[in-house]
């Protein structure tokens, strides 16, 4: 997707290191997390954004189910239960939909920010429904 998958390289020195995280070896990881940071950009511009109402709506709807999850955590987990059968059945209709328009898989992996074989197993899923 980016195109610069793999180029840097940062070694370590795994003797020294030994078990321990990384964070408590001294080890200067500015390097690859400025790599992470922009391939994560790149990933952000390339995708699809979700319409500004649609957007609020999660926010405000995950906002909701964490509050809930606190108070009646059965009443969250229904919650959620019901919002992935949502969530399976649109997803289904809209991988069917792209499916009829020709769209690759190519395609749907740059325009959600996921990898290819993801995205092929999305467009494949209505075939299951």
């Amino acid at each position: 997707m980016c195109g610069w998958r793999g180029a840097a390289e940062y070694p370590l020195d795994w003797d020294t290191i030994g078990d321990r995280p990384l964070y408590e070896a001294d080890v200067d990881l500015g390097g690859p997390l400025a790599d992470w940071t922009a391939h994560l950009s790149v990933v952000r511009d390339n995708a699809v954004l979700l319409p500004e109402r649609l957007a609020e709506l999660l926010v405000e709807m995950a906002g909701q189910l964490n509050t809930t999850a606190a108070d009646a955590p059965l009443a969250a987990l229904h919650a959620a239960g019901v919002l992935e059968r949502i969530a399976a059945r649109v997803g289904r209709e809209t991988a069917g939909v792209l499916c009829d328009d020709g769209m690759s898989a190519e395609a749907v992996a740059t325009a959600l920010g996921i990898t290819r074989s993801k995205a092929l197993v999305l467009l494949l899923a209505d075939q299951d429904g």
